[in-house]
């Protein structure tokens, strides 16, 4: 029925994942043509980040500001992951262009985009169009989703999900 959405289909069709589901796998090449796969994280949190295009203001202010804190994420045993539709050589120039120390993997035909439901219709001057709707999942060391971040503001989002892997990552 229109307007009305089936247990785990939202009223577009897509995928619509919630905290608690397991994590779709998925394999897709980085900026080094070098295939990654969600399963090769087994063991550690995964900072699952999709964003709409390499360079864009947005997107660049997120990147760098996980390149920043890297570090502490890995001190937490937490690997950050970047998706988009752009190719592996645009991510290998945003890579060397903004000195990225993060991970940015290539999904040209959104498949995985669609996969975690983050391929969207969207509107920009009143055109409709469907994109990458900023988005962030948070995967456990078991490889499940505890945490979505949906239409992410890219300025201060890499500190919050820092302080959900830390208050996570704290022995109880």
């Amino acid at each position: 029925m229109e307007g009305e959405a089936e247990e785990g289909i939202d009223s577009r069709g897509g995928i619509m994942l919630k905290e608690n589901d397991l994590a779709p796998a998925f394999s897709l090449l980085d900026s080094n043509e070098s295939r990654v796969s969600l399963k090769d994280f087994f063991g550690k949190w995964v900072v699952l980040y999709f964003y709409p295009k390499d360079f864009t203001f947005g997107c660049t202010i997120e990147a760098i500001d996980f390149t920043k804190r890297s570090p502490e994420f890995s001190k937490l045993r937490a690997m950050i992951l970047g998706i988009s539709k752009d190719s592996c050589e645009s991510h290998m120039k945003f890579v060397k262009g903004k000195k990225l120390s993060i991970t940015l993997l290539s999904d040209p035909d959104s498949a995985v985009q669609k996969l975690y439901g983050v391929w969207q219709p969207k509107k920009l001057l009143g055109r409709e169009f469907l994109g990458t709707v900023r988005t962030t999942f948070l995967v456990d060391p078991e490889g499940m989703i505890v945490k979505i971040w949906n239409k992410v503001n890219p300025i201060g989002h890499a500190d919050a999900v820092l302080e959900e892997v830390r208050k996570r990552s704290e022995p109880k």
